[in-house]
């Protein structure tokens, strides 16, 4: 597909490192699949992808973890 932000580059899927936080938990995930642009680098997730990081967040959160990084880890 054509990059919504630059919209000069194509999509590729690849991976991107993705920050969210809840409260005082920041989550950093290593590794989350996605769609690249190969031009400006953004990255479009998958609904998959996105419940999956909710997820983890949501038990981070509940452990109170304060700030974590993870490499990402298909359920």
């Amino acid at each position: 597909m054509t990059c919504v932000i630059c919209k000069h580059g194509e999509t590729k899927l690849g991976a991107t490192r993705i920050a969210v936080e809840r409260g005082p938990t920041v989550l950093v995930v290593r590794g989350v699949p996605a769609q690249v642009c190969d031009n400006c680098g953004e990255a479009y997730l998958s609904a998959d992808a996105v419940d999956r990081l909710q997820h983890m967040l949501a038990v981070a959160a509940q452990d109170g973890v304060q700030v974590e990084v993870r490499d990402y880890v298909a359920a």
